[in-house]
């Protein structure tokens, strides 16, 4: 499947020539401030009094979750929010377990539902989830809403809606929905390789605290764990709030892009149509660029290396091995998959000039 036409953005200071290890919290900092200084300046002084609703439009694995995590890093969280219908499902799913947050849930349903399908039918589709069902769009409203009702007005992420055609009418009445009637909101579509995608769902892991991904072959963290009684590697989060909590796999993950095969085809379907619309500012985001091109793009630490690990008894640790990964993607030329941190960079200053900062 081709992939789309979004343009390469450069990242590349000239006559810089220091380099940054984009695993270390501390040193992500540093590179954001060198790279987009200016632009989280500008946007942390709008957020001071004024929020915004942001849509993330990608294929499953895309990054989206990422991205806006490490935007809100960059930023601060105070005044920015990731709002993700997949934590909301799997939250609820677990809150439908608990008599109080049950009680709460529904009683909020019954206020907020508005839908053909009866809201015990609806809440079924929850507890009877799997990763190719979608939640009927009247209840994905309803659950999103009670997410935002819950926390003060934020910046807002949105990763997961909408996730099919007949949700992208719904999308443009959106920010009205939720009472943020008077907020700027656009657009982020997000452009990564098959391949990419395939590799990410099948080493992802994620915080279960935080709900930060990284991918232990493409995206690891500063400590990385050992197992010795299973004999594997682990990724620790890299979040201090989170205290070396283990990173875990995501169900269904294991299986790669093939066992979510018609969800990427919706959507594309879904892409392709929004960036026909009109009236709506849009941001692009593209993960990949040709081998041929990266070295007046970007600098050489910005583009992804696969990881392997090793565990030196001597010292007790394990250590990590770097090596570079070129894609070969159906037909396309090769390329470079980037990092994380440098389409964050694309995100922060496209922000910037979205709102007219």
């Amino acid at each position: 499947m081709p992939n789309f036409n979004f343009p390469i953005f450069k990242t590349k200071v000239p006559n810089m020539e220091k380099s940054f290890n984009l695993a270390d919290p501390d040193e992500r900092r540093e590179y954001f401030n060198l790279k987009a200084g200016k632009e989280i300046k500008k946007l942390k002084e709008f957020l001071q009094k004024n929020t915004f609703v942001a849509y993330l439009l990608g294929k499953k694995n895309s990054g989206k979750g990422t991205y806006a995590k490490l935007f809100t890093e960059a930023l601060g969280n105070e005044k920015i929010v990731h709002v993700s219908i997949g934590d909301i499902v799997r939250s609820v799913h677990q809150g439908l377990t608990d008599g109080n947050k049950k009680n709460e849930l529904m009683e909020f349903l019954k206020s907020n539902y508005r839908g053909f399908i009866p809201l015990e039918k609806a809440i079924e589709t929850i507890i009877s989830r799997n990763t190719k069902t979608l939640l009927p769009t009247e209840l994905a409203l309803a659950l999103i809403k009670w997410e935002i009702s819950r926390m003060e007005k934020k910046a807002i992420f949105i990763d997961g809606f909408p996730r099919d055609l007949d949700q992208i009418s719904y999308s443009l009445y959106f920010r009205d929905l939720i009472g943020y009637r008077d907020d700027p909101d656009f657009f982020v579509f997000i452009d990564v390789p098959e391949a990419v995608i395939n590799e990410r769902m099948k080493n992802r892991v994620v915080c279960p605290i935080c709900q930060t991904p990284r991918s232990i072959k493409l995206m690891t963290t500063k400590e990385v764990g050992y197992d010795k009684k299973k004999n594997e590697f682990y990724l620790i989060c890299d979040n201090p709030s989170c205290k070396g909590v283990r990173m875990m796999a995501k169900e269904g993950d294991e299986l790669g892009i093939e066992a979510i095969r018609q969800r990427i085809e919706v959507d594309e379907k879904v892409m392709n149509l929004l960036l026909k619309l009109e009236g709506i500012p849009k941001i692009f985001l593209k993960n990949s660029i040709p081998v041929k091109l990266a070295k007046d793009y970007v600098d050489d630490y910005e583009i992804t290396p696969e990881y392997s690990y090793k565990w030196n008894e001597n010292s007790q640790k394990v250590e990590i091995i770097e090596k570079p990964w070129i894609i070969n993607d159906d037909d396309a030329e090769p390329s470079y998959s980037l990092l994380a941190p440098p389409v964050t960079v694309s995100l922060i200053k496209q922000t910037a000039k979205v709102l007219e900062l």
